[in-house]
């Protein structure tokens, strides 16, 4: 009878390597949801500019939408973050934002900008009404393999939807000359990322126990004082981060780059995401929060080279901008886990992900106004947001130095 019940005891708490493998299995089913995602949504965020211009809207207009998408993607999180902690049904928030991308594949019968801002704001109410709870799940997963891997693995998979999905609008402007096709053909992965996203859920019905025993709820205070320069940061790199829709609107308005190599322009950004995901990702897990640094001084030369630099100038800087995201994405995700708490951790994200949403909706509308006004006051208000985010990250450091210090290791 021991035996019996010594074997049910094993079995009910696999080996930390089977526990590995299982939640590195998880990790990638949720790469994969999100590739499937990518593809629709980054797929249309690619043409978003130019389809909307197509369709009537101004270029404040188009920063409008995209800036307030962002938000209200960001402050829904806010709430989705906090119900999802106090129900602990993570999967439900994360299967019902996901539903919502279905809304992108619509857009081939907008007939008007008004329409097709609408069904735009519905799927980025999804992503902040899934956000939260999939970051949640995935950094207990993460917790497994080490978090910066962890989030640059996924980051990486996702990314290679965000250059699928441009390249389906590249082949329909380049083979049909319009963007019905591409959005009609968007149907097609949100079927396969609904039956990726259910076998996760089943995989992994509790991704919480990959942390629970190891977690340690009082870390959370002694991290507590890196928040404030955190959310700074995050505040300061974001109010100068320019929304790809609006760089891609100058790149159709001025005819800097042809309209069927935009989407291109993207994929080749969202590549640019993937490969630096996966390197930061594991870089912050050997040194930690220093890496940061990387995406304000990535950030300074992106607006002068999309805004002012000709084809080529265009061309990187939608590289930098893609590496920026990859970074942005990797490594302000990874480290938010570290500084909170295993039952708070939905919550401190959606808190977390507004400030970053509020922060680039605000800075999308000064870059709007900037933009129809002089695109030199344009370039100089981006850099002196990435300089003042440089200052918040010594003051981060040091933050995380003293917290440091003080746990006498």
């Amino acid at each position: 009878m021991e035996t019996g019940r010594q074997s049910c005891i094993i079995d009910m708490n696999p080996a930390p390597a089977l526990n590995r493998s299982i939640a590195l299995r998880l990790i990638l089913l949720l790469g994969i949801v999100s590739l499937f995602g990518d593809i629709i949504y980054e797929g249309s965020r690619s043409v978003a500019g130019p389809y909307l211009l197509l369709l009537g809207a101004s270029a404040f207009t188009v920063a409008f939408i995209a800036g307030f998408g962002e938000f209200l993607g960001y402050a829904a999180r806010l709430v989705s973050g906090y119900f999802s902690d106090r129900t602990g049904d993570y999967w439900t928030f994360t299967i019902a934002g996901y539903l919502m991308i279905g809304a992108i594949p619509l857009l081939v019968f907008a007939q008007a900008w008004e329409v097709a801002a609408v069904l735009i704001l519905i799927e980025r109410l999804g992503k902040g009404i899934r956000s939260p709870p999939k970051d949640t799940i995935l950094s207990h997963a993460a917790h497994q393999v080490g978090r910066g891997w962890g989030f640059g693995l996924h980051e990486a998979l996702d990314q290679v939807g965000a250059i699928i999905g441009p390249l389906v609008f590249a082949v329909s402007l380049a083979v049909y000359g319009g963007y019905g096709t591409g959005f009609a053909v968007l149907a097609i992965p949100f079927i396969l990322m609904v039956a990726a996203l259910v076998y996760a859920k089943r995989s992994a019905p509790d991704p919480a126990a990959f942390e629970e025993e190891s977690a340690r709820v009082s870390d959370f205070p002694r991290h507590s004082r890196i928040l404030l320069p955190y959310g700074t940061f995050t505040v300061l790199t974001m109010a100068g981060f320019a929304v790809f829709p609006l760089i891609a609107y100058h790149f159709s308005v001025a005819s800097v780059v042809p309209p069927a190599q935009i989407p291109v322009f993207y994929a080749i950004a969202m590549a640019a995401d993937a490969l630096f995901a996966l390197v930061i990702g594991k870089y912050y897990d050997r040194v930690g929060i220093s890496v940061l640094v990387i995406v304000p001084l990535v950030n300074l030369p992106i607006t002068a080279l999309a805004f002012s630099g000709g084809y080529y100038g265009a061309l990187a800087g939608s590289v930098l901008w893609g590496i920026s995201m990859g970074g942005q994405e990797t490594v302000l995700r990874a480290a938010l886990a570290d500084f909170t708490s295993i039952k708070k951790r939905g919550t401190a994200y959606g808190i977390f992900n507004t400030l970053y949403g509020g922060a680039w909706f605000a800075g999308s509308m000064v870059l709007g106004v900037l933009y129809e006004m002089d695109l030199s006051v344009l370039i100089a208000y981006s850099v002196l947001m990435q300089v003042a985010a440089l200052g918040a990250f010594f003051w981060l450091r040091n933050s995380a130095g003293r917290g440091a210090a003080g746990d006498g290791t």
